[in-house]
């Protein structure tokens, strides 16, 4: 793993998740996109339904008994969870797998975007916006320091990084194309369908995290 200290003098370019500092999912690809209301986020802000989707989405379909395991929880909870998200749109039941006591669930295959401006003149959803974030980020977190805490290949240890660029000055327009291009620059690596993966590729996340600062006077 390389770490990029910031540069002395002249900015450089940023390195590149589909999760955005303003609580968006950004789109992959071709997949289809949906834009979360209220009545969605109020049923996906939730730490453990949260934890859920993490899970189904980085490691694909499971049941209410395995994913209990996994986050130590009772299987009845999961279930119920489970079933909410189901009803929300969120997860869809496995069709022609598992039986009628043993379920298997998959996340939905839609882009999830969420704008906090929507919300700005809510107060009824305030709370579960606030919840959304700070479990978004505080997933964002655990990625980090599972990776750390894991042991790799020196190949693969050195193909990883941790970059933080805090001297740049943009405007919002510039903020935002930064964001986009980004986007559109992973999006570019993203994994045709169609296609049979390479046996020496792993999954990778990568997360860009790019919002401003407030300056602070000296005291």
């Amino acid at each position: 793993m390389t770490e990029r200290p910031e540069p002395p003098a002249t900015p450089s370019r940023p390195q590149p998740e589909p999760q955005s500092v303003a609580g968006s999912e950004q789109r992959r690809g071709g997949r289809p996109e949906r834009r979360l209301d209220a009545r969605s986020l109020r049923g996906l802000a939730h730490p453990l339904r949260m934890e859920i989707v993490e899970l189904l989405n980085l490691d694909g379909a499971s049941t209410a008994t395995r994913l209990a395991e996994r986050l130590g929880e009772n299987t009845g909870t999961v279930s119920w969870h489970l079933r909410h998200l189901a009803e929300h749109g969120f997860i869809e039941e496995e069709t022609g797998r598992g039986t009628k006591r043993e379920r298997w669930w998959r996340r939905v295959p839609v882009s999830n975007r969420l704008d906090t401006v929507d919300f700005r003149d809510d107060p009824d959803s305030r709370g579960a916006l606030s919840l959304y974030l700070h479990e978004m980020v505080q997933q964002s977190f655990n990625r980090v320091t599972s990776y750390l805490g894991e042991e790799w290949e020196n190949e693969w240890r050195n193909s990883g990084t941790l970059s933080n660029w805090s001297n740049l000055h943009m405007t919002p327009s510039q903020l935002k194309s930064l964001n986009r291009e980004l986007t559109d620059l992973v999006n570019r690596y993203a994994p045709d369908p169609d296609a049979e993966p390479d046996p020496e590729a792993l999954p990778v996340i990568v997360q860009i995290q790019a919002f401003p600062r407030r300056p602070r006077g000296a005291e």
